[in-house]
């Protein structure tokens, strides 16, 4: 860009020179450009004097449209931060995760948020949103499994074999049996097809709390509320305040899956570098140190 500095050498309307300071020169020479080129010049002339300052927000905002978005479902979110950091560290490239879910994540992707990667806790989320061309074919793969544990509180002395038509109305007494959501989250709805696979969802129908996900249910069974409570085994493992009673059996329900996808809408370059990360051993600790099965 051309600076003017000093005083420069001017003439008159008779052709006899004069001087004059640079900033009278300047705001001189702005004026005849609106005057005989129009406002649009000088518009140009703003740009190209003010494109330096805004520079480095455009750059910013840049650098934060290059980061990852992924959407993954609550039982990921210790793991995923992991990965996420590590990846970030051996990448450069950030990844902003939103945690829900699954069956809420994968309404909102469907009402048109953005976002590069969805890790369900279900196999029916990411169905839904293959259903709907919502996420790119060829980039669906079956990582983690999990399964269901009945719980009780650390100092209960309950013991109960879990098999067709248990005694689980009677284990409950007077109490009542915390599951997740059966209609909002994955969690929930296991739990309803083990316990109605093996002959007991209908007398203990009239005594379940649902307090919210697996992990609402973990902390009311510790505090005491419930006698009972079946969460993730990933939920279970290392808790103070609760014991395991029993695993459900893998046959009482569908395959406890955790798939991952790109979602349709990606655009960003790296995407397909972290999904690779992501299915690579050096992944594989974050999620097995939590209790999930890498396939």
């Amino acid at each position: 860009m051309m600076q003017i500095a000093g005083d420069l050498t001017l003439y008159d309307n008779h052709g006899a020179p004069c001087t004059a300071p640079a900033s009278r020169v300047a705001r001189t020479t702005a004026s005849v450009i609106a005057t005989v080129f129009g406002a649009a010049c000088l518009t140009i002339l703003c740009l190209t004097v003010l494109a330096p300052l805004f520079g480095p927000l455009v750059s910013s905002a840049r650098a934060e449209s290059r980061d990852l978005v992924v959407f993954g479902s609550i039982a990921l979110q210790e793991a995923l931060n992991e990965a996420n950091d590590s990846f970030r560290s051996e990448s450069g490239t950030r990844v902003v995760t939103t945690i829900g879910a699954s069956t809420a994540l994968a309404k909102q992707i469907e009402g048109g948020v953005s976002g590069d990667v969805f890790f369900a806790g279900d196999v029916a989320s990411m169905d839904y949103l293959a259903e709907r061309n919502l996420i790119k074919p060829g980039t669906r793969k079956d990582l983690l499994r999990n399964r269901l544990v009945l719980i009780a509180p650390a100092n209960s002395r309950l013991a109960l074999t879990v098999g067709p038509n248990f005694p689980l109305a009677d284990a409950i007494g007077s109490g009542q049996l915390a599951i997740a959501d059966p209609v909002s989250t994955p969690a929930g709805k296991y739990t309803q097809a083990s316990l109605e696979y093996l002959g007991v969802w209908l007398s203990v129908r009239s005594k379940i709390a649902i307090p919210g996900g697996s992990r609402a249910v973990l902390a009311k069974v510790a505090q005491g509320e419930f006698p009972l409570g079946i969460i993730w085994q990933t939920d279970a493992a290392g808790e103070q305040g609760i014991r395991i009673v029993a695993v459900l059996p893998e046959a009482s329900h569908p395959p406890i899956v955790y798939p991952l996808a790109i979602l349709a809408n990606s655009t960003n370059a790296t995407v397909s570098s972290y999904l690779q990360y992501l299915l690579s051993p050096k992944a594989t600790s974050f999620f097995q140190k939590r209790g999930f099965t890498v396939f």
